[in-house]
This record gives C-alpha cells, structure tokens and sequence, in this order.
C-alpha cells in the first residue's frame, strides 16, 4: 500500500479520524484502569496503613482483598463518558494540523508534530479535566462517594464549579510537553523502524510503548502536583492546617513540606506502567482503523459515470487496445475507455465531484486558461 493510500484518509476524514480516536482512548483508558487506580492512590501524600503500597501488584491484592473485586474500577464510567470525546477531538485535531503544517524539512516536521501534540492536548484537556477529577475522587482510599453521578452531584454542591477545573492549567502545563514529547518520539520511532509508514502493528505497539513511557517518566512531578489538586487528601490538609491546596505553586509547596524531593516522583513507576501499554493500545487501535478504512477505499469499485456527463459530452465512452486514458471496465484486447470531451467553465468542478483525481487533472490541463482565472 502506497504511503499516500495509508496517510491519507477518504473524504469525511474528520469523522474517520474522530472515531478512531474515540475507539482508541476508551480501549487505552479502560483496560488500565486498575494500574491508574493504585497510582493515584501511590501518590497519597498521607496514606492510611491499609493503603500504602511498596508495588502495583501489593497495591492490586489489597484493594481487592479488603475492598471487593470491583475496586480497582471505582470511577472508570468516568472515563469512558469523558476519553471518547476527548481523544476523538486530539487524534482529528492532531492528524489535521499536521496534515496542514506537513513539510518536506526533517526538523521541521519534528516542530509540527510536537506542535500538532499540543494544540490537540487543549481539546483533550477541556474534556478530561473534569473525568479526572471525577475518577480520581472515586480512586482514593474510603472514598466518600458511592458512583460518579454521586460525586458530580457532592462536588458541585459543596466546591462548585471550580472543582472540576482546579487542576486545569497544572494539567496542560504537564500534558503540553507530555504530549509534544509523545507525539515527537512515536513520530521518530516510526521513522526510524517504518520508514515506508506502512501498516506494521509490531512498530506501532513498540513506538506507542516507548513514547508513552519516555513522556510520562518526564513529567511525573507535574502529575503529582495534578493529582494533589484533584483530589484535596483530608489527611494532608489536617497536618497542613490549611482548607485547600490552590494552583501549581500551592501544590508543589505542599508536596515539598509533606514529603521533600522524592514527594515529587511518588507513583512513577506506575504511571510508567500504566502508560507504556495504554499508549500502544491507543496508537495500536487507532493505525487499525486508519488502514481498514484506506484498504476499504483502495478496494470499493470504480464510481458509476454519470449518464449526464457522457450526454453532456463532458467525457467521451470508446474502445481501444492502448492504455492512453482511464480504463473503466473490459477485458483482455480491446477495452472500453473514457476520454475527455469538450470542457467548460463547469467541467472540472462535475469530475472533481465524482472523486476521479487523474481525469481532473487532465480536464485542468485541457481548460488551463480557465484555472488561471
């Protein structure tokens, strides 16, 4: 398959690139859930002895010895209501700017997709915010709440709106350059083990895997300091004396009192963990669905002419034995081919509508003096 056949999308590309995303982001999100749900809980600046964890896998087995089979889920209809929508605008937005920024210069297109990584993570961002929130209230240990509807109701009633929208500049200061790093590195693995970027989910899983991992090592204490504001721990803000950790600044105050340096890389190991497979799910998931749609496209029939153009004398139905113009149908020997007619100011707008790229280009060869208008 050619590189332009997979890269490039069928018209309503949007749509496409929209439920890919949506498909991948819940896919990413929901099967690990589980390792979130200990990593939010690993990051407790004042855990409860039954919920301090040495590992994931301690982590896993208490919460479900003590707490249910069902716990490590708490607040995954969260995300689902909220990851679809989010990575449907970041994976459309994501592919449209850096279809539209797209350069032949190395460097360059490094730039673009870092830069199409951060314009996409303001979309995403605006959406999951308020999940997040949501879900990592339900994560905490003796969570106060029985289901997300719950905790939106409680939340809004007792913080207001504010609530959701807390951590909203700490989350994109820590997801712009997490996803110009993801974007940036998955885009060069690719490169360098896909250079023809065709299909290859073997790549794919690799190059999701090493860039989810890199991006979140990197920008763990930004992760913390999001988790803190999001979840306002009772237990820290009693030994703090204070009513509420505000803003970035008020929370890497608070990491730095209740727990010094190594506060800022608690649950890194987790996140790691969590990310490496929830990105090569993600890219996984979403390169599937790129390449069964274009293999749909190169594989539909040939569009029906319409009766109309060959009446029109737009195009002109004849047979031959040479390949001088597009073949429609036929056999072995003599086929019959379509060739231009007579054009008008009209012409190339009808082909162009019946989606056949070389006979425009030929049509607009033909009528050059009227493009040039």
């Amino acid at each position: 398959m050619d590189f332009d056949d997979y890269e490039s999308l069928p018209n309503g590309s949007v749509g496409v690139h929209m439920t890919a995303g949506a498909l991948a982001g819940i896919m990413e999100h929901c099967v690990m859930f589980p390792i979130d749900s200990v990593k939010t809980r690993m990051q407790s600046l004042a855990p409860s002895p039954d919920a301090a964890y040495r590992s994931i896998r301690e982590g896993l087995m208490k919460m479900v010895n003590s707490e249910g089979i069902m716990r490590p889920l708490g607040g995954v209809s969260a995300v689902v209501i909220g990851a679809g929508p989010a990575h449907a605008l970041y994976f459309s937005a994501y592919e449209g700017i850096k279809a539209r920024f797209a350069s032949s210069n190395s460097l360059q297109n490094h730039m673009v997709n870092a830069g199409a990584g951060c314009g996409a993570t303001i979309l995403h961002d605006a959406i999951m915010v308020p999940a997040d929130v949501i879900k990592q209230r339900m994560q905490m240990y003796n969570s106060p709440y029985a289901s997300c509807y719950d905790c939106v109701r409680k939340l809004y009633r007792m913080e207001g709106m504010a609530a959701f929208y807390r951590s909203f500049t700490t989350q994109m200061a820590m997801n712009l350059p997490f996803h110009a790093i993801h974007i940036a590195t998955y885009e060069k693995i690719q490169t360098v083990l896909n250079p023809d970027r065709e299909y290859n989910p073997r790549v794919h899983m690799v190059a999701g895997a090493a860039a989810g991992a890199f991006a979140a090592a990197t920008t763990t204490p930004l992760d913390m300091c999001k988790t803190i504001l999001n979840t306002q721990e009772a237990s820290a803000l009693v030994q703090l004396q204070q009513s509420r950790v505000v803003g970035i600044l008020g929370a890497f105050r608070t990491i730095y009192i209740m727990n010094g340096m190594s506060g800022f890389f608690k649950g890194t190991r987790a996140r790691v963990l969590y990310q490496m497979p929830g990105t090569a799910i993600s890219w996984s998931v979403y390169e599937l669905f790129k390449h069964m749609m274009s293999q749909r496209r190169s594989e539909s029939p040939p569009p029906l002419w319409d009766s109309d153009l060959l009446k029109d004398n737009v195009v002109r139905e004849s047979v031959t034995e040479t390949d001088t113009s597009i073949k429609s149908s036929g056999s072995e020997g003599k086929v019959p081919v379509l060739t231009l007619g007579s054009t008008t100011n009209k012409t190339v707008e009808r082909l162009r509508s019946l989606h056949m790229p070389t006979i425009t280009a030929n049509c607009a060869a033909a009528d050059d003096s009227w493009l040039r208008k």
